[in-house]
């Protein structure tokens, strides 16, 4: 054979740094279209951005050749820049170190992509910690959660409003 022939379908979610709520709404397609941008630019397909204030889900067609722990570093080093050089938020913008990182069929592709739509839905009724623990459950995970992320003592003042 003499091509590479592969669907690889990755759901990636990531924070913002200790987990506050900076992403406004008046900007956050700006911030999803720069990601796009990026995504696209490396080869890689968009399936379907958003988030809330505090963390974003993407989901991509990955293609094999692509190294993903590269793709969300320069994801995360080109945006947290864009955000902070435009000045869309008078604090400091930086995304939290490490990520999740989910695997699908080509079958789940719609029900991923309504789930991501639906984000702001999603947490009004529960946290991204919540939300986050439950993905790695469900895909039997291992992990040490004082190593996931940096969570807040009441992360309940953090749902998305």
């Amino acid at each position: 054979m003499a091509d590479i022939y592969s669907q690889i379908y990755i759901q990636i979610v990531f924070a913002v740094q200790n987990r506050k709520a900076l992403i406004n709404s008046s900007w956050e397609v700006e911030l999803y279209k720069f990601i796009t941008g990026i995504v696209t630019n490396k080869g890689q397909k968009l399936l379907v951005i958003n988030g809330t204030s505090n963390h974003i889900h993407l989901f991509i067609g990955m293609k094999p050749n692509c190294c993903l722990s590269d793709l969300v570093r320069e994801v995360k080093k080109s945006s947290n820049s864009f955000v902070n050089d435009n000045r869309l938020t008078p604090f400091k913008f930086q995304w939290q170190e490490g990520f999740g990182a989910f695997s699908y069929s080509h079958s789940q592709i719609p029900d991923v992509i309504n789930y991501i739509e639906n984000q702001k839905i999603h947490h009004k009724k529960r946290t991204f910690k919540e939300e986050f623990l439950e993905f790695m459950q469900k895909f039997d995970v291992e992990y040490r959660e004082e190593f996931l992320f940096d969570w807040f003592e009441d992360d309940k003042d953090y749902i998305a409003q």
